[in-house]
């Protein structure tokens, strides 16, 4: 017999109070299992949160701009006596009773919906005869915010899942020395701007003064507090971090050349990763013109945010 089943948000980490920015699906919608029902923004990154059931949507509990934290309630949906158990169906999708209650429990004669057959591939063979140092599910290479979120979900789903990233912390660029730290001096520059407009509303304010150091260790701060929340989450889900460059030995290897310090300096070692399944999450980096010269006085967006002085005027 149909059962209505509880869908609620999963596990997000210590995160709390994430807004919904946007809202996928509606009363009276038909979902498959891992299809989205609404995207989440937190400080660093967006997150969908899926279905980890098969039906038709009876009501959605939340609207668009309401905050939500693990074990909100956030629809309700139909699920027919063809579709697989609710509650085992939850747990292979790393959910668990978490995310889904039945209200109305199924019938014992209910039977599971047969798998489709796998597509057709073309058989890949392994060309590396060494041993391996680490064997994993899931490799995902690449630490920013599109990495880290597929090895948490990787590891959701209940895949041994490994994280190869070059740098010191998670986050990539936009954590470490894009978005993130730009925000927090933009915040800076708009409470300056907004006091010298003060004037004209009858408050005046001396000029600011700006300490350089304190300002950078202020950007620092905040940055810190985010990628120590991301280790904190890939520990929480048993993600295995390795610190290095990769290079793939053949369609199931990995080389990691490993890192260390605060940039990507090579301890002259080397772990070899056996994966079934990989994501490649490179990301980006800036260059250097070729026509440039090495001065520097010119600078990238991340010399930008880490200028140890107030420059008179910039082009």
């Amino acid at each position: 017999m149909p059962q209505l089943v509880e869908v609620r948000v999963p596990d997000i980490g210590d995160f709390k109070d994430i807004p919904i920015i946007e809202l996928l699906a509606k009363a009276g919608d038909t979902v498959q299992v891992e299809d989205a029902l609404m995207t989440l923004e937190s400080d660093k990154a967006t997150l969908d949160v899926p279905s980890p059931v098969a039906g038709v949507i009876q009501e959605m509990k939340v609207k668009l701009g309401d905050k939500v934290s693990t074990g909100t309630l956030v629809a309700t949906v139909m699920v027919s006596e063809a579709a697989p158990a609710t509650v085992e169906q939850a747990a292979k999708v790393g959910l668990g009773e978490t995310a889904t209650k039945t209200v109305t429990a199924p019938s014992a004669s209910a039977t599971t919906a047969p798998a489709a057959p796998a597509p057709g591939a073309a058989t890949i063979t392994s060309t590396f005869a060494g041993k391996a140092d680490i064997v994993c599910d899931m490799l995902v290479l690449g630490a920013g915010p599109g990495g880290y979120s597929a090895a948490f979900r990787a590891a959701d789903l209940g895949l041994k899942t490994v994280l190869v990233e070059r740098y010191s912390t998670l986050g990539g660029v936009c954590l470490n020395v894009g978005c993130i730290p730009s925000k927090a001096l933009l915040h800076v520059a708009q409470v300056m701007d907004e006091a010298a407009h003060a004037s004209a509303l009858g408050v005046e304010f001396a000029p600011p003064k700006v300490d350089i150091g304190r300002l950078r260790a202020h950007k620092a701060g905040v940055v810190s507090k985010l990628t120590t929340g991301l280790a904190g989450m890939a520990k929480a889900r048993k993600v295995d971090v390795v610190r290095g460059v990769g290079r793939f030995l053949d369609a199931f290897h990995l080389e990691v050349a490993t890192t260390t310090g605060s940039g990507q300096e090579t301890t002259g070692e080397t772990r070899v990763i056996q994966f079934r399944q990989c994501i490649i999450a490179a990301g980006s980096a800036a260059i250097h013109l070729p026509f440039l010269p090495d001065d520097k006085r010119i600078v990238d967006s991340t010399g930008a945010l880490e200028l140890p002085f107030t420059p008179k005027k910039m082009l």
